[in-house]
């Protein structure tokens, strides 16, 4: 709110400036609106398609333009065709929060998909919610995005489980599954996502977690922090962060002689983890919001077929996360007289039983989709199990 400093304005003046000012959700220029759903649906995709997260991100883009050409050749929604705005954050937040501006104010989208990252969607928040629209990140797990500070963020959506969700599965499984009484933990600390996920799991985990070591985004070297610990005994790793770290430090322990179970959060359910970590990649075991191994209905079917199909290569979670916020905007601007970007974060955030390709989907009242996990097995870099999980 703008300190006010002007003498003479009568108080019915000042009241109703400061109420103006301070409406919830209102937006600088005064509009309740948004931006107006006109001949089109106009969808920005805000991905990261190049840089540290480049994999990902186009696997997103990829699913997100899968799932658009579907709708568009069944007569779009509502009658309307989807009109795709690609823009490359670099993997930048500041390029993110740049990027939400060029899409909300000039090209004056309906709903934004991505960024795929978790401190990427932080960024963002703060320009979605001036505009008042709504923003879907496929794959941004972090607990705060969607709910903060006993607040429900009102624009902000995601087809992933939080971290919360996700740290409690991966301590219950190493715990009954693994039946491991005691964990080595190796973790991203320069990442939101990492440090949520490891919250939750020190929060589940009934064992004893015998060291704690850390890393950061873009390092290439483990061995030295692996030969401290090696000796140590232990019955499972926890790797928590990003596919890239993953995939070496996976590879790494392995030439190393550490044998012990490896446990990840979905941030290594991405082809350039097994790429980077080979034959390596054995008893590695990971969350994940979807596995061709273990198909949760028909629409997960159809969507591997035809992202197959496609893009010659196996769709992973990622892609699937993507896919699913396409649909999940059908659902909420079909579902009654949505004329604008506001209306359209309201629909969304009553979004129930969309059977999509990570399974079927209801939104919470604080934005997070419930649903299930999978939590899949690698053997000689080759994905050999898959189960899902609630």
């Amino acid at each position: 709110m703008k300190k006010i400093a002007i003498l003479g304005l009568s108080v019915l003046g000042l009241v109703l400036l400061v109420a103006c000012g301070s409406a919830p959700g209102a937006s600088q220029s005064g509009s309740d609106k948004g931006n107006t759903i006109g001949k089109t649906v106009k969808i920005g995709v805000n991905m990261e398609l190049s840089g540290a997260y480049a994999a990902p991100g186009n696997a997103e883009k990829n699913a997100i333009q899968l799932a658009t050409d579907e709708i568009n050749a069944k007569g779009g929604i509502g009658g309307k065709q989807i009109e795709l705005v690609v823009k490359d954050n670099k993997t930048d937040n500041g390029e993110v929060a740049t990027v939400v501006s060029n899409l909300t104010n000039n090209d004056k989208v309906a709903a934004i998909i991505g960024p795929m990252s978790s401190g990427g969607t932080l960024a963002a928040t703060p320009n979605v919610t001036k505009a008042q629209v709504p923003l879907i990140t496929p794959t941004g797990t972090n607990d705060s995005l969607t709910y903060k500070n006993d607040k429900v963020q009102p624009y902000i959506f995601r087809t992933i489980f939080p971290d919360a969700f996700q740290g409690k599965v991966i301590a219950n499984y190493i715990e009954k599954s693994l039946n491991a009484k005691k964990v080595l933990v190796y973790y991203d600390n320069s990442s939101d996502y990492a440090r949520g996920i490891l919250k939750t799991f020190k929060a589940n985990y009934k064992g004893t977690i015998v060291d704690t070591l850390s890393y950061q985004a873009g390092d290439k070297d483990f061995q030295a922090a692996l030969t401290k610990v090696k000796n140590k005994s232990f019955d499972a790793i926890a790797v928590i962060g990003y596919y890239a770290e993953g995939g070496l430090i996976t590879k790494q322990a392995r030439e190393m002689g550490i044998t012990q179970p490896i446990v990840g959060g979905d941030g290594i359910s991405d082809p350039t983890y097994t790429a980077l970590a080979g034959n390596a990649a054995t008893n590695v075991h990971y969350v994940a919001g979807f596995s061709t191994k273990a198909p949760f209905n028909e629409t997960t079917k159809k969507f591997i077929d035809a992202y197959q199909k496609a893009y010659n290569e196996e769709p992973s979670a990622f892609a699937a996360c993507a896919y699913d916020a396409v649909y999940m905007i059908k659902q909420a601007a079909e579902s009654g007289k949505v004329e604008n970007s506001v209306a359209l974060a309201k629909a969304l955030g009553n979004v129930k039983g969309l059977v999509g390709a990570t399974g079927t989907i209801d939104i919470d009242k604080h934005h997070n989709p419930v649903k299930s996990a999978v939590m899949v097995k690698l053997e000689e870099g080759k994905e050999v199990a898959a189960e899902i999980v609630k």
